[in-house]
């Protein structure tokens, strides 16, 4: 019983040293952030939003014109989603968009237009998991929830000398239990970014600034020389290969764009109406995907060009083949609307990075000439 109650002791004493040590490190050395400057919760949870996926010199510019066209939840609820898919264009991972709409349109039916404060209420609501609630809670409400990304992985894997790979449940759950016990005290909200600042600034994937480490004599991967082997690197999968077959329609200098459905890959963007074939498909057979997919006849004109475009989890071949119809389609079966669009009309859209460059590719082909 003793010796528990010591141990307990001595942790609580170390977390104390890390708490202190890493906020006194981080009112001195943090970035000076656009959103660390508000303590609207909206402005948060938008910034932490657009920050998964993507690097802060990034976000920066899509964060201020975001909260310029949407300065609310309101105004985001009650925005059509294409419009919103626009204003998110080049970020990438439009779930995110997506996910963000839907809350904020929940946020102002079920608790009247202000982000709920906990984060057991936030889980409640789409886009968000256990990281984003824990960084809205506590940053926007002093909530002392736990956070853990892919920087205070790093940081508590070599703080504590944590096994295991990442995603697997036990190294999980104790990075988890860390960051609960560590967050427990005065400004969860600052401590909290303390450790995701130290960990994209100095505890690095590589070559961590261990010389400029505030808490680097707690830290047991450096007291055992195991920094560069914790945490160790994710196992990926290979990309999928995908081939997507491109409908190239002109008609009198512009060209058919249709929107996907909200779910899926570029769910809910527009793009040049496309189907997944085969990579060996011929180009007459990808032809009649296409026509099935928009629900019309269509005759082969011929191929304007291949784009290639490696996405996290795909390989995508984007087959770019002119195509005409003696009808117009005004709808279709596999997309939620279609348009007629100049070049210049179809870049205020929202459209993925790959049918951007496939737009591109098209009319530098000549898919506007005759």
């Amino acid at each position: 019983m003793r010796a528990s109650m010591a141990t307990r002791d001595f942790q609580g004493k170390t977390h104390r040293r890390l708490r202190t040590r890493l906020l006194e490190w981080y009112d001195r050395n943090r970035r000076e952030l656009p959103w660390r400057r508000t303590s609207d919760p909206y402005a948060i949870w938008l910034s932490e939003v657009m920050l998964q996926q993507t690097q802060v010199a990034t976000v920066i510019p899509y964060w201020e014109r975001f909260l310029q066209r949407y300065p609310s939840v309101e105004a985001l609820a009650e925005a059509p989603l294409p419009d919103v898919l626009a204003a998110w264009k080049g970020l990438g991972y439009y779930s995110r968009a997506r996910n963000l709409h839907r809350a904020a349109q929940e946020v102002v039916a079920r608790f009247g237009g202000k982000l709920p404060s906990t984060a057991a209420e936030l889980l409640t609501l789409p886009g968000f998991g256990r990281y984003t609630a824990g960084a809205v809670a506590s940053i926007a409400f002093g909530e002392p929830a736990p956070l853990v990304d892919g920087n205070v992985a790093r940081v508590l894997s070599r703080l504590f000398e944590v096994e295991g790979l990442p995603g697997e449940r036990a190294r999980e759950a104790r990075l988890w239990a860390l960051a609960g016990e560590l967050v427990q005290g005065k400004r969860p909200g600052d401590f909290n970014q303390s450790l995701m600042e130290h960990g994209a600034t100095v505890c690095r994937p590589e070559s961590p600034l261990c010389l400029l480490c505030p808490v680097r004599e707690e830290c047991l991967a450096f007291r055992h020389g195991r920094v560069d082997e914790l945490p160790p690197a994710k196992v990926r999968a290979p990309p999928r290969k995908m081939t997507l077959a491109v409908a190239v329609w002109a008609h009198e200098g512009r060209l058919l764009l249709a929107r996907r459905a909200e779910k899926g890959l570029f769910g809910g963007l527009w793009e040049l109406p496309a189907a997944e074939v085969e990579a060996d498909t011929s180009d007459v057979e990808a032809t009649s995907h296409l026509a099935r997919a928009l629900g019309v006849e269509l005759s082969l004109g011929g191929p304007l060009g291949t784009v290639r475009r490696q996405l996290t989890h795909r390989a995508l071949t984007l087959r770019l083949l002119r195509v005409e119809g003696r009808v117009y389609p005004t709808h279709a079966p596999s997309f939620q609307e279609l348009r007629w669009c100049s070049p210049e009309e179809a870049s205020a859209l929202g459209m993925s990075t790959a049918m951007n460059k496939a737009l591109e590719a098209a009319v530098a082909a000549g898919a506007l000439l005759k």
